[in-house]
């Protein structure tokens, strides 16, 4: 219980470093620089940010800052927009790449000493996986300063549809299972502050399937169903229960977990980063495996489940509207597995995007790739439209 109290902890703390890390200029309540001027308020105790207000012009798109973001700037991250001329924006993401890489180590270097021991490793997981959470976040935010001139951003929908249906396809391929077809089923309903979520995938072949029900509560920021500005800042936490039957391979897994993530958009940094945004989550799973056969095995098992990513939105309050995130995510035990080799076993890479390509029909696809690739391509049907 200890370890789960630790995890979550700097959970808590990880999620708030984007805001609290920075200078006070750009902390919460405040914009985060003078060119900043869109910022209005966004829900309970986060900081204004509406792009309907008068806006300056867009920063100029230069292929030196461009150049420099890749090399050197891979390695220090804000030496593109610093070289654009934007040395505040330059400032804040080297300060969260050197809170990241703090963090790293904090968590890094007792794994190491101590050889990995069960007693820590809970927390000293957490506090590196948020480390390389913000180190990653502060490249890529980077790399974004220095792109982002040279097309129009977009903005989080002002209102998201209080139900979606969503039905299409996935295919997985793994070399340890044969079945790669899935039908893939989903709904999300918005009640104000709290999200409800279901879905499976099911193999009709092999009769796999996958399902997770469950919801989120909005801590901060506003409400997903009547948000009204252009900010989409917010930390959530979240509750599931998960099922997964193997029924050729003879078990089954079951459990539940909490989480907490956290979005942040990282116009609050820079105005160069307008149209863009970062997340971080971390949190628990308990887990227990169930046999057709007897088997000699610890039952329940831990799991650490942390995220993160960088995104951009789509669209400027048209029909059109959507996002697409760039993510790491830890967990090991959905499809696409863990990549294999070095020390441990890190998770998946993903990218995934929604878009409502009109008031009620739109299009969801992601692509998974850890020890299997995974691909899923969806259609949607919200009810009540984004406008």
């Amino acid at each position: 219980m200890r370890n789960r109290r630790g995890v979550l902890g700097m959970g808590t703390c990880g999620l708030l470093v984007l805001a609290l890390a920075l200078p006070s200029g750009s902390a919460l309540g405040q914009p985060a620089e003078a060119e900043s001027a869109e910022l209005e308020s966004v829900g309970p105790m986060l900081p204004p940010l509406d792009a309907e207000l008068a806006r300056p012009p867009r920063p100029r798109f230069s292929l030196l800052p461009a150049t420099v973001s890749v090399v050197p700037g891979l390695l220090l991250h804000g030496l593109g927009p610093l070289v654009a001329g934007e040395t505040s924006t330059g400032a804040r993401l080297f300060l969260l790449q050197g809170a990241g890489l703090g963090l790293l180590a904090a968590g890094g270097v007792p794994i190491a000493l101590s050889g990995a021991s069960r007693r820590v490793i809970g927390p000293l997981y957490g506090v590196a996986a948020v480390g390389l959470g913000l180190f990653t976040i502060s490249g890529l935010a980077n790399l974004y300063g220095v792109v982002g001139p040279a097309f129009e951003p977009g903005v989080a929908a002002p209102r998201l549809p209080p139900l979606e249906l969503e039905v299409g396809y996935q295919h997985v391929a793994d070399t340890a299972f044969r079945y790669r077809h899935f039908v893939s089923v989903g709904v999300v309903a918005r009640l104000r502050r709290v999200r409800l979520e279901a879905g499976a995938r099911m193999s009709p072949d092999d009769g796999n399937l996958r399902a997770r029900v469950g919801g989120a509560w909005r801590l901060l920021g506003a409400s997903e169903s009547a948000r009204g500005t252009a900010d989409g800042s917010a930390l959530d936490v979240e509750v599931a229960a998960l099922m997964h039957r193997f029924p050729t391979e003879g078990f089954t897994l079951g459990g539940g977990e909490v989480f907490l993530r956290g979005r942040y958009d990282m116009a609050r940094v820079g105005a160069r980063l307008a149209g863009s945004f970062a997340e971080l989550g971390l949190g628990l799973a308990l887990q227990g495996y169930g046999y057709t056969a007897p088997v000699v095995d610890d039952s329940l098992h831990e799991q650490l489940l942390a995220t993160f990513g960088y995104g951009v939105y789509l669209g400027r309050g048209g029909p059109f509207r959507g996002e697409v995130l760039l993510y790491y995510d830890h967990r090991k035990d959905d499809f696409p597995g863990g990549f294999k080799g070095g020390s441990g076993v890190p998770g998946h890479l993903g990218l995934r995007g929604r878009a409502l390509l009109g008031e009620d029909w739109g299009l969801s696809a992601e692509v998974q790739v850890g020890s299997a690739w995974v691909g899923r391509l969806s259609l949607v049907y919200a009810l009540g439209g984004e406008s």
